[in-house]
């Protein structure tokens, strides 16, 4: 008997469809796309659905807007985070990429104490430069770096050392047993589905989000490359910026 999957909705009109019915439980997925896709407001709805729609604690990480700047683009979408945040249905967190704070270890402690369903990054991009620069890479390693080096040793460069990093951090996250997106940029050339090129390999699940322009109409649509745990409904899928959020037709 095939155990049925369970699933995160993500409340969305149009986006449930195409996901067989939302994200499987427990999936950390990658959100990519370029600059102004809406990478940020489809992971903000996805959080604020769940708690304002499911009961579900959300958590959302930004290394890139603070939390004046993430309650002022919910509201123009009418979402009220402050009165989510006093019921204690969400939580915003703003990583300071400068600050030399341990990520990991305030993740951890953040999550033991929230207890949420629903976890958001955004961005992974430049949470693997901090991480980077912090030097998690080197004393805290995932330890299949430090195997390939056992067994073939080489000069630790800076491709091996992110890959390091990126194992570590999703194995981390991936611990918890939330449903998790995580944001990532595109490359314009879409050779690889994040900017690492590593990412799309160890996440759950890939959706693509792009935004095109021809002569003076413009288009946006999203794809869902890959789910763990779940056929996914092939193709493109058009989307839009409407008063209380993204649709997807």
């Amino acid at each position: 008997m095939v155990e049925e999957v369970i699933r995160t909705k993500t409340g969305m009109q149009g986006f449930d469809k195409a996901l067989q019915g939302g994200f499987p439980d427990g999936n950390v997925i990658l959100i990519s796309g370029g600059a102004g896709t809406g990478k940020s407001t489809l992971c903000l709805q996805f959080a604020v659905n769940g708690a304002s729609l499911f009961g579900e604690k959300s958590l959302y990480v930004s290394t890139e807007q603070n939390k004046e700047e993430l309650y002022k683009q919910a509201a123009g979408f009418g979402w009220n985070i402050e009165d989510l945040e006093n019921k204690h249905l969400m939580k915003i967190i703003y990583f300071d990429i400068t600050g030399g704070d341990s990520f990991l270890e305030k993740l951890d402690a953040v999550i033991m104490e929230f207890q949420p369903k629903r976890l958001v990054i955004d961005s992974l991009t430049t949470l693997t430069d901090s991480l980077m620069v912090s030097g998690i890479g080197e004393d805290k390693g995932f330890s299949m770096v430090q195997i390939a080096e056992t067994v073939n040793p080489i000069p630790r460069t800076e491709q091996i050392v992110s890959k390091g990093i990126l194992y570590r951090l999703f194995k981390e996250v991936k611990k918890h047993k939330l449903t998790t997106l995580m944001t990532t940029e595109l490359p314009e050339d879409h050779k690889q589905l994040s900017a690492d090129g590593v990412s799309e390999f160890i996440a759950d699940g890939v959706v693509v989000l792009r935004a095109m322009t021809v002569g003076d109409s413009s288009s946006r649509n999203l794809e869902v490359k890959k789910m763990r745990y779940s056929p996914i409904e092939g193709g493109l899928k058009s989307y839009s910026f409407v008063e209380d959020g993204i649709v997807v037709e």
